[in-house]
């Protein structure tokens, strides 16, 4: 893992603000940022470890644990908050028995906020494993996971 890491800042290190382009490409590589990549990023980017560790944090979207084998992100924008959005929210958190920026108790999915998919119209909206849902109920929810456990 180490080695991939250094492979990542040593690609990006010479862009301008490299720090979120390297954070980023460690968690597409990776699936999330491990604690252990911190001292690796401040020292191969002249940072301190501080400054990296209050971006990660900073940042709902970087992972500190690896995902589960679905991540389910429901939308939490104005929009999809006026169409009941909050049920959605509800009914994902009942059903997988975890809070945002939990994983399932059987690893299979991963719950995350996202505060616009850009689907507006389709409201309330989620996005699973990367495929936008619009117009989701808490029903097609469950057949959304549904479908995820069998995936699985």
């Amino acid at each position: 893992m180490n080695e991939r890491i250094n492979t990542i800042i040593a690609r990006l290190a010479n862009q301008p603000g490299p720090l979120l382009l390297v954070l980023h490409a460690i968690q597409e590589e990776l699936g999330y940022i491990p604690e252990e990549a911190v001292p690796q990023v401040a020292e191969g980017l002249n940072l301190s470890r501080a400054e990296v560790h209050g971006v990660m944090t900073f940042y709902h979207y970087f992972r500190h644990s690896p995902p589960g084998r679905h991540v389910l992100r429901i939308c939490r924008a104005e929009s999809c908050q006026a169409v009941n959005g909050a049920a959605l929210e509800a009914q994902a958190q009942k059903s997988l028995a975890i809070k945002y920026h939990e994983t399932s108790a059987d690893g299979a999915v991963t719950l995350e906020p996202v505060y616009c998919l850009g689907a507006c119209a389709c409201s309330p909206a989620l996005m699973l494993d990367g495929e936008l849902h619009g117009r989701v109920t808490p029903q097609r929810l469950e057949q959304l996971l549904a479908a995820c456990k069998k995936r699985a």
